[in-house]
């Protein structure tokens, strides 16, 4: 029996799908939700941390450039609180025990930690979607958080998201031989 949900959330299109079936969940087994939103520079939307070049040229370029960027970090921070209060809000106005927690760290170790610490049951998580290439660099937080958690992981994948795959043949049907 689920007792404890860690949903972890990021501003992704999915987040919100993620959150919902974690919400119907929740429902069905009367668990408590705690929302995690992990500040990364990897998450998207987060600001990049500014490159001058000629820094000796500008002195001050590196002082300006930093303090914009720590104003958009800061605008990043809050507008992630303000996600999980609302998320939070409308969990607990369904009547589910619902806590949230925002925090800076790897994302992948972060939800294995605080799914360790929280002695949660269940984490439901996105998937971004990666394949090839970015996945390799970038790494996908859902496998590793799937190898290294001491609980279930259930994936929610995008269902809004449009692939590029050929339709899957009916088996059903006698395969066609052709003349030699």
């Amino acid at each position: 029996m689920l007792k404890k949900i860690l949903v972890a959330l990021d501003r992704s299109d999915i987040g919100q799908q993620v959150f919902e079936q974690a919400l119907v969940l929740a429902k069905a087994t009367q668990a408590k939700l705690l929302l995690l939103h992990v500040l990364s520079p990897e998450e998207e939307g987060s600001p990049h941390i500014p490159m001058v070049s000629g820094y000796d040229y500008y002195p001050g370029l590196s002082g300006q450039s930093f303090e914009i960027y720590q104003k958009q970090w800061d605008t990043f921070k809050n507008e992630g609180v303000r996600m999980l209060q609302t998320l939070c809000a409308k969990a607990n106005a369904q009547g589910i025990s619902t806590e949230f927690s925002q925090t800076l760290g790897n994302p992948g170790r972060t939800i294995c930690k605080l799914a360790t610490n929280w002695d949660a049951d269940l984490i439901v998580m996105g998937h971004r979607g990666l394949s090839g290439v970015k996945e390799l660099f970038l790494g996908s937080v859902s496998n590793y958080v799937l190898h290294h958690t001491p609980c279930s992981v259930h994936i929610v994948h995008d269902l809004g998201r449009v692939k590029d795959t050929q339709p899957v043949q009916d088996s059903t049907q006698e395969p066609q031989v052709l003349p030699a």
